[in-house]
């Protein structure tokens, strides 16, 4: 099962949610909460349908979100001087099970 994490990299102006570092862990279809430090409805917003893109195996590149193996999406909240809130940069990597890894190297055995 494929996992995915979620980490605030920077903040621009003020978030009442996140501070920098803050983890959001996703496995499969699940939030795993014991991992999570915080989750912002604007901010799942915005991450939720990169979330669904990269978890089918689209690259970040593919997207136009990043190089590599990490793609970045910002919250929706634009700051000041339009809100008294902030952005949010997040960064998402998704981490591939090891059973799963194995089982695609080696197609299932020999």
């Amino acid at each position: 099962m494929e996992r995915i994490e979620v980490t605030v990299k920077e903040i621009r102006g003020k978030c009442p949610v996140f501070n920098p570092g803050d983890r959001i862990v996703i496995e499969g279809y699940t939030v795993r909460l014991e991992e999570t430090d915080a989750i912002c409805t604007h901010a799942f917003a915005s991450l939720m349908p990169h979330l669904v893109a990269l978890r089918k195996g689209i690259k970040p590149s593919e997207l136009g979100l990043g190089r590599g193996r990490k793609a970045y999406v910002q919250c929706l909240d634009p700051g000041p001087p339009y809100t008294d809130g902030g952005t949010v940069i997040f960064e998402i990597k998704v981490v591939q099970d090891e059973a799963e890894k194995s089982m695609e190297d080696g197609e299932g055995g020999s």
